[in-house]
């Protein structure tokens, strides 16, 4: 398996201390005159099989590595030792079933919702917002003390103009935890809001109140209000201009478009998917 690894003095500090950075390392000291090695190995291997992306399974022996063995003080076979971000944070001696040195391991493994927050990272590095937003949504929900969680999802919600959303989870944050990464995004909340007020929606707006029967002019401050990702105002006023005609301009497409450009489990898509069957059926 290409997550089991004999370790020597030149992969020593890439795997034990860089690779550590970004995977699990547990570190088996062995040697072959050891029985009680042997019958810990089927069962270090058997874990291994279990976690091929998450943990790397690194073997030290200890008769040919004898500089390693010293260097983490190695005094009994066989010795276990889990290592993360380059440090020995658990390990034991001796020989555990397989049951308990899963319990071990397990506690230090990502959970489901670091595993969806780091996907959702990297895919907002990416700039790809529509994805990575479920990501955090279903990170925070999972745990909502973590400030890292809420500050992701709150952060893609503003990129994806769901600024209300945004403000009722920066609005939750206790003091204690108002930190510089939370008055980055109230300030990037600010920005937000400001802009989608653009002078082009303000006249809409205004010429809409003065003839509130124009669908040609709902049309156009929809295309407007969705061009800064106030999707819900939007659909509701191309909902408005469907419930008069069905055909009218491009309101029927603009409308699917926007449900379409939605981030997955978006709860606007749903309740708009349905709104247009009623007029449909």
């Amino acid at each position: 398996m290409s997550n089991i690894i004999d370790i020597t003095l030149e992969n020593f500090q890439q795997v034990l201390l860089e690779q550590s950075k970004e995977t699990l390392v547990m570190v088996q000291f062995w040697a072959d005159w050891c029985e009680a090695c042997k019958q810990l190995t089927p069962s270090l291997f058997s874990i291994a099989s279990k976690f091929p992306d998450n943990l790397i399974l690194a073997r030290v022996n200890c008769d040919e590595q004898q500089q390693i063995a010293a260097q983490f003080g190695v005094k009994s076979l066989p010795t276990v030792a889990i290592m993360k971000d380059s440090q020995p944070i658990d390990g034991f001696s001796g020989v555990q079933s397989e049951a308990e040195i899963l319990e071990l391991v397990n506690k230090h493994l990502p959970q489901e919702h670091d595993t969806w927050y780091i996907n959702g990272v990297k895919l907002a590095q990416e700039g790809n917002w529509l994805e990575a937003y479920p990501l955090f949504k279903n990170a925070f929900e999972a745990d909502q003390s973590q400030m890292t969680f809420l500050f992701a999802f709150a952060n893609a919600s503003i990129e994806l103009g769901k600024l209300e959303d945004a403000k009722t989870l920066l609005d939750s944050v206790l003091l204690v935890n108002q930190d510089t990464a939370y008055q980055q995004l109230i300030a990037k909340l600010d920005l937000a809001s400001n802009a989608a007020d653009s002078p082009e929606i303000i006249n809409l707006q205004m010429a809409l109140e003065k003839e509130p029967s124009s669908l040609e002019l709902k049309q156009q401050l929809a295309l407007a209000l969705s061009q800064v990702n106030r999707n819900e105002e939007a659909l509701e006023l191309l909902f408005e201009i469907l419930k008069a005609d069905m055909n009218f301009g491009e309101a029927k497409k603009f409308y699917l478009d926007i449900i379409a450009n939605l981030p997955d489990g978006d709860v606007l898509a749903g309740k708009y998917r349905r709104k247009l069957y009623t007029l449909l059926y």
